[in-house]
């Protein structure tokens, strides 16, 4: 099976977000994508604020995220959810692993901007999820849950989008 690595860095850290997309998908490794800065600026399909590694050239800037291995199959499905060509672009990166190794992979990055946006507080929700779940470092993970996030005024969606999360004795709980 031909595989393709992928860096996520926003909401598709989360596995149950991420698996409707790619069902294939194996997480690697945490790793680090140097000159780059966490923003939540680009422009989604809802007009919300989704996030970007947005290109700094700034060595000391670094977005974290993880590295999973996909089914190069399930790429075009990933490519129509994240929006290819309608506010997104791929580019290959280089990537250092927690151990120091580096990576090629293929990632996402906005081309549709406007720094005035917010994420909704499910879509922040999906990225804190992802950077718990797989251990990302702790001042990493706060400053993602200090950025400021709005109520989604479809609360249906909010619903839909929160309901991977539900289990047997799971709820869910907005990081506001």
């Amino acid at each position: 099976m031909d595989t393709t690595y992928y860096f996520s860095y926003g909401s598709n850290m989360s596995r149950p977000r991420l698996a409707h997309r790619a069902p294939s998908l194996r997480a690697l490794t945490v790793a680090q994508l140097q000159g780059h800065r966490l923003r939540f600026h680009k422009r989604g399909k809802d007009s919300s604020g989704k996030c970007d590694a947005e290109l700094t050239d700034d060595a000391t800037d670094v977005v974290y995220g993880i590295v999973f291995e996909i089914a190069a199959s399930e790429k075009l499905q990933l490519d129509e959810h994240e929006g290819l060509h309608k506010g997104y672009e791929e580019k290959r990166v280089l990537v250092y692993t927690e151990y120091g190794k580096e990576l090629e992979a293929l990632t996402y990055y906005a081309t549709s901007i406007d720094p005035a946006l917010k994420p909704y507080d499910w879509y922040k929700e999906h990225v804190l999820r992802g950077a718990r779940e797989h251990g990302l470092p702790w001042e990493y993970v706060e400053s993602i849950a200090a950025v400021e996030a709005i109520p989604d005024p479809d609360t249906p969606r909010c619903e839909r989008e929160l309901a991977i999360y539900r289990g047997p004795a799971r709820g869910v709980v907005l990081a506001r």
